[in-house]
């Protein structure tokens, strides 16, 4: 299986939120495109030191993680940030991995976003075409409904 490259819009959502509001403008939300490596292994977003602070995010705590190679390491956790992918987009905490320059697409962003990863075109797909499309369950006991 080759590895699997895309582009990618990363947002400070704090900031996202005040232009939204009128507090700040559009041009001034701390932003960065990047080419992130789509990883499905990955749990959630994983960015490095220097786009953490390019975005400056909030640090709310720490993660002991399992690598690759299996060695372990704690990275630091950020508050949620904005992840664009073409008209798509999701907010998720991102782990910000030590002595890398890699950004890593996981399983969480990916799947709120309803992509998934086209191995024959080498590329992400929607997993149900260009619609987003969210799958609920309905509760089934009367008890669980409000």
């Amino acid at each position: 299986m080759s590895v699997i490259y895309t582009d990618i819009t990363l947002k400070n959502t704090g900031d996202a939120a005040m232009a939204m509001r009128g507090i700040i403008k559009e041009q001034t939300v701390r932003q960065v495109s990047v080419m992130a490596m789509v990883d499905t292994g990955a749990g959630t977003l994983v960015i490095n030191e220097a786009t953490c602070q390019k975005l400056g995010l909030a640090i709310e705590g720490l993660r002991r993680s399992s690598l690759a190679d299996s060695s372990k390491t704690i990275c630091k956790v950020t508050e949620p940030v904005r992840v664009h992918w073409k008209d798509r987009k999701t907010a998720c905490p991102a782990l910000v991995l030590p002595n890398t320059d890699e950004i890593l697409l996981g399983a969480i962003p990916l799947e709120d976003m309803d992509l998934i990863v086209n191995p024959a075109a080498g590329e992400l797909a929607g997993a149900h075409g260009d619609e987003v499309l969210c799958m609920i369950k309905q509760a089934t006991d009367k008890a669980l409904r409000w």
